[in-house]
């Protein structure tokens, strides 16, 4: 699958443009639809069969959002902390806060864009207690994407 991502990552990368790949791999996406269907399930008291069909719209938009989100607001943060902490640490794009910095945008979009998703298509106002749990769910999921790139790196 051509992404984005791929396209770009051709002639400049950052830790985004490798997380975002890895995020469209068919086994992190399965893995994530069924980590997030229990917390869907309990946070919005469907039954399972309402709760899988929720959790499924809310993964197809974050996905299909996140597509483009992910790394401009990848890039965003490195521009935005090349002028400030790079410079002052003397470090370059593929360190450890670069690193965290991206699994916390990745988690944080995700949530927003599922909550939204739960809000306007569902009618499920989570508030902030429903974010917190939606970003734990997205936490576990990102986070073996990420964990995954350390143990597979991408290949040129």
């Amino acid at each position: 699958m051509l992404t984005f991502g791929a396209i770009v990552v051709a002639n400049v990368v950052w830790p985004a443009l490798f997380l975002e790949m890895r995020l469209l791999s068919w086994w992190i996406i399965l893995i994530g639809l069924a980590v997030e269907l229990p917390f869907v399930r309990l946070l919005t008291g469907f039954d399972w069969q309402r709760a899988a069909i929720a959790d499924l719209a809310m993964n197809a938009a974050s996905t299909i959002i996140g597509i483009l989100l992910i790394p401009i607001f990848g890039l965003a943060w490195e521009y935005a902390a090349d002028f400030t902490l790079y410079r002052y640490w003397k470090v370059g794009t593929f360190n450890p806060v670069a690193w965290v910095a991206t699994l916390v945008l990745a988690v944080t979009l995700n949530a927003i864009i599922e909550q939204s998703v739960l809000r306007w298509g569902f009618r499920q106002r989570l508030g902030a207690r429903g974010f917190a749990w939606l970003s734990v769910a997205n936490g576990l999921s990102v986070g073996l994407a990420l964990w995954s790139v350390f143990q597979n790196p991408p290949r040129p």
